[in-house]
């Protein structure tokens, strides 16, 4: 018999849920990229008419679009990855832009808010898992594989939703080869020296330059999963002032692929160090560290591609720092999957 809350193999429910997900994201996402060529020429047409892109989501959805805003610019297009919230009340002029709402459920209020403002119009399109949702109901939609995910925190949802978006970019003329190949054979490093190097810290900042959105998106769980304070800097950012937080219980995690700030990364990783933190470096550059950081290596990837390499293993690092530190990881006390009032 089991409690509330548990499976029968012991371990908590959220966490099962969790892992579950987990172990089909990377067949998801393929299936997702490869499904959804239809909705993704008429977006690649939309935005080649009109040179700017507005990615708009909450949450982890924000902060895929995060992920994937850098491989849009440099396909020339003028792009730009803001939350939901704030445009509902801050808004940007969206004369003559591409809209792409990314809602993993397409039922998040600011989504039916969204509408309710803007109505339907063209060159607003959705990104979601849900093909029945208001979303998807209201334009064009890229419909990820598997339906939504049930465990609270996104991990699933958010390679699948950069799968979607790959398939965009490569049909903006980016090359999906170097991408589909880590879908297709993902690397998986040991995680476990880093989750001990982290054991003790009470906080953990996560950076990154050009693969600041993966930090974004791993500081969110390491606050819902771990409920602990967690910070997303980008490396600039980081040395403007932040830096005087560091110590023994400040743990840091470095997330660099092969980017032209890749020695900033490394820089960065060796100042946290000297300066006493316990710092993790998770790395698609392809090259070794001299900064002194445990470094956790998949390889060699660059741009869209060095996210999908190390999103996995940067969750993967998040729910072991969580099961260390909640009995429950995975069931969330405040909080619901879909965000139903502003």
């Amino acid at each position: 018999m089991t409690t509330p809350g548990s499976s029968a193999a012991g371990i908590p429910a959220g966490l099962a849920a969790l892992n579950r997900e987990m172990s089909k994201q990377h067949r998801d996402a393929l299936d997702s990229y490869n499904a959804n060529g239809e909705v993704a020429v008429k977006i690649a047409a939309s935005v080649k008419r009109t040179k700017r892109l507005i990615l708009l989501g909450m949450g982890g959805s924000q902060a895929v679009n995060r992920m994937a805003e850098p491989d849009y610019r440099a396909c020339g297009i003028r792009c730009l990855a803001l939350p939901l919230s704030e445009q509902l009340y801050t808004p940007i002029d969206l004369t003559d832009a591409t809209l792409i709402i990314t809602s993993q459920s397409g039922e998040s209020a600011e989504v039916h808010r969204l509408f309710d403002g803007i109505g339907k119009r063209e060159d607003v399109f959705g990104l979601t898992l849900e093909g029945g949702s208001t979303l998807a109901k209201i334009c064009p939609s890229l419909i990820g594989a598997g339906g939504s995910e049930k465990a609270f925190a996104a991990t699933r949802s958010l390679l699948i939703s950069l799968a979607l978006h790959q398939r965009v970019l490569a049909e903006l003329g980016a090359d999906p080869a170097a991408a589909l190949r880590i879908l297709q054979a993902p690397v998986d490093p040991d995680i476990s020296a880093a989750a001990d190097t982290l054991q003790n810290c009470e906080t953990i900042v996560f950076s990154g330059r050009g693969l600041r959105g993966l930090a974004e998106g791993a500081a969110l769980g390491a606050m819902e999963l771990a409920r602990m304070p967690a910070y997303a800097l980008e490396g600039g950012q980081f040395r403007h002032g932040p830096l005087e937080i560091l110590g023994p219980k400040v743990g840091v995690v470095v997330v660099r692929g092969d980017e032209p700030a890749a020695a900033l990364c490394d820089d960065l990783a060796r100042q946290t160090v000297a300066a006493g933190s316990p710092t993790v470096l998770i790395d698609a550059s392809g090259q070794d560290s001299q900064s002194g950081a445990l470094q956790i290596s998949v390889g060699h990837a660059k741009d869209l591609a060095a996210n999908l390499a190390l999103l996995p293993p940067a969750q993967r690092l998040v729910i072991e720092i969580a099961r260390r530190r909640v009995a429950d990881v995975g069931t969330p006390i405040r909080s619901g999957k879909v965000t139903r009032v502003e």
